[in-house]
């Protein structure tokens, strides 16, 4: 097993009303990191992310800085409790996240660039409403064809290949809800709708990234001080200007999961922590490496 330690934070779907008690007792660090995203965004985000109501946290303006600041608080409890990351990777907007405790973005900078990523998602998505759902368990041939005889209702794709078993397909509404129904008709396989407003990582993203490309380039982007996998590739890189462009290209393309785990795994990993609220990618990484200590990050605050 290696010896090296990975942050891994979660991306939408992973968020609910009243996630922040899942901290425990906050200490000031974690307190402030609440309190200037709130200062930032210009609205209290936090007595969203407490209070709900659910329908407004899940919209993916909101939802991208709620887990964004989410995942920096687990970060900042998980060092204090003597870990640290060698290695930094995310899972769709969790690359932020990644990208935030590896150095690359300022705290605030981020918070910044997800709300208008989010904002940017709602629109794009305003005459052809979408969404995402997981599968779990087809084979690939199989899914191939369900896509093909659902593409006639509209757009849908493969935009997360999650772990071997699962995943996720992402279109325009009546697409995907067609492919659920065929799928959930197989006695081998299921499809599960995700809790997103949006149909992330598809062509439909399309639209917003020259727009995105442009607010991004007024933002400073440092070298990673930990190792960070993109989701674009699943492959390491240090590259500034290249990490920029695929947070564009992020947008549109499939999020490579698996590979990304592969690739830390191969790099040395040992321990892969999930910094946010959750089991999702933990979860996922069971069914991808095997010797590894794979933890939540409540379990890790524990001292599993």
């Amino acid at each position: 097993m290696g010896d090296k330690t990975v942050y891994m934070f979660p991306g939408q779907g992973s968020q609910s009303v009243g996630m922040r008690t899942k901290l425990g007792a906050m200490t000031s660090e974690q307190k402030e990191l609440f309190s200037a995203a709130d200062y930032i965004l210009g609205f209290p985000l936090t007595a969203l992310m407490d209070d709900g109501p659910d329908e407004e946290l899940t919209r993916t303006s909101n939802t991208q800085p709620s887990l964004l600041v989410m995942g920096m608080a687990y970060a900042r409890a998980l060092d204090a409790r003597g870990y640290r990351a060698d290695i930094v990777m995310g899972h769709s907007l969790g690359e932020y996240t990644a990208l935030v405790h590896g150095g690359v973005l300022d705290f605030s900078d981020a918070v910044r660039i997800v709300r208008r990523r989010g904002e940017l998602m709602e629109t794009a998505v305003k005459n052809s409403p979408g969404k995402m759902a997981a599968v779990i368990g087809m084979e690939r041939a199989k899914l191939e064809s369900v896509i093909a005889e659902c593409s006639a209702a509209g757009v849908i794709e493969i935009t997360n290949f999650n772990s071997p078993v699962q995943v996720v397909l992402s279109g325009e509404s009546a697409a995907v809800d067609r492919a659920v129904g065929l799928i959930n008709e197989s006695a081998t396989a299921k499809a599960v709708e995700l809790n997103v407003s949006a149909p992330f990582h598809s062509s439909l993203m399309k639209p917003i990234a020259d727009e995105f490309r442009g607010f991004l380039a007024d933002f400073s982007f440092n070298e990673p001080k930990a190792e960070f996998i993109d989701n674009v590739t699943g492959l390491a890189e240090r590259d500034t200007d290249k990490i920029r462009d695929k947070l564009v290209l992020q947008l549109s393309s499939p999020v490579r999961w698996e590979q990304s785990v592969v690739t830390a795994f191969e790099a040395g990993a040992g321990t892969f922590i999930e910094s946010g609220p959750g089991t999702v990618l933990s979860g996922l990484v069971k069914r991808i490496v095997k010797d590894c200590r794979i933890l939540t990050a409540e379990k890790a605050l524990k001292g599993a």
